[in-house]
């Protein structure tokens, strides 16, 4: 398809359908009648050579094909609107927008529920849909417009990304309370003779506190090592295992699974956590608000 040919009407037309999953309520959105929704509908699958939608109990379901692009269609009507509207403030309180977030299972933790927890009250038509995607996955996806921001321990050193410092994290660690031989304080005598459940690494380096303890001849005992953050708390609450993972994280497991959060008796630097996006976002208003708004929230945290 030439998209010189394509109606791009209809561009809000397939927005209005993906964001409402219905066709009534997308034409009453558009202040479209539902035959002149449905004969753009089908104008747009012919000229796209693609169902898009199709009909099911649950109302208006996005084929492959528009899940594909509905995150690029999305985001060139929000940079349209905001070239001819360039001083149009992004009204958050009456968006429908959906944002869509890379964040692994630190941001999940400790960002992500403050941050709804804010938008539930504040605004309560927008859509956040989070993806455990990073790496060069995620500057792939950032790229291509599937995903608005990332959240990322790596800034992206790229001229066509933006970075921007969100909160510096230090490591704490965790035994469950009635642990038999730690008490309010952790030596590094016990640290080094418990058994450790650790991150798999993500680096070729390793863990930065394996890092820290070869540097001084030390090595930690490591029993397991799991994929993820969230199931160290689990395993910890039900053994005599330590685990060392980032503050915020840690108090928030603490609260859940009655566990001991411990100064690490190892000085390890802080961790930094950037928020990333795609050059192409950098003016867009309604994208600006989405980074400074999360960025403030990470400054009360």
């Amino acid at each position: 398809m030439n998209p010189k040919n394509l109606d791009l009407n209809l561009l809000t037309v397939f927005d209005a359908i993906a964001a409402e999953g219905n066709l009534t309520r997308a034409a009453k959105r558009l202040a479209m009648s539902q035959p002149a929704m449905s004969n753009a509908l089908a104008r747009l699958r012919a000229a796209l050579g693609d169902p898009l939608f199709t009909r099911t109990a649950r109302g208006m379901t996005p084929t492959p094909r528009a899940k594909t692009i509905a995150a690029s269609v999305r985001q060139a009507l929000d940079l349209i609107q905001n070239a001819v509207n360039p001083n149009t403030a992004f009204d958050y309180r009456s968006s429908d927008r959906r944002f869509v977030m890379a964040v692994e299972d630190y941001g999940e933790a400790v960002i992500v529920p403050r941050f709804m927890d804010w938008l539930s009250h504040a605004a309560t038509r927008l859509q956040l849909d989070v993806r455990p995607i990073a790496g060069s996955a995620l500057r792939e996806a950032l790229r291509q417009g599937e995903v608005d921001l990332g959240v990322s321990y790596f800034r992206v050193k790229s001229p066509e990304f933006r970075n921007r410092l969100l909160m510096e994290e230090s490591l704490v660690s965790m035994v469950r309370q009635d642990h038999p031989t730690i008490g309010d304080t952790l030596s590094l005598e016990q640290f080094l003779a418990l058994a450790h459940v650790i991150l798999m690494p993500r680096t070729p380096d390793g863990p930065i506190i394996d890092r820290v303890l070869g540097r001084a001849g030390l090595k930690r005992r490591v029993a397991l090592q799991v994929p993820h953050f969230l199931s160290m708390p689990l395993i910890v609450k039900g053994t005599d295992f330590v685990c060392t993972l980032p503050r915020r994280m840690a108090n928030v497991y603490a609260e859940n699974f009655r566990l001991r959060v411990l100064k690490t008796p190892v000085e390890c630097p802080t961790i930094p956590l950037y928020l990333v996006w795609h050059q192409s976002l950098e003016g867009e208003a309604g994208h600006a608000w989405l980074r400074d708004s999360i960025w403030e929230l990470c400054q009360r945290l």
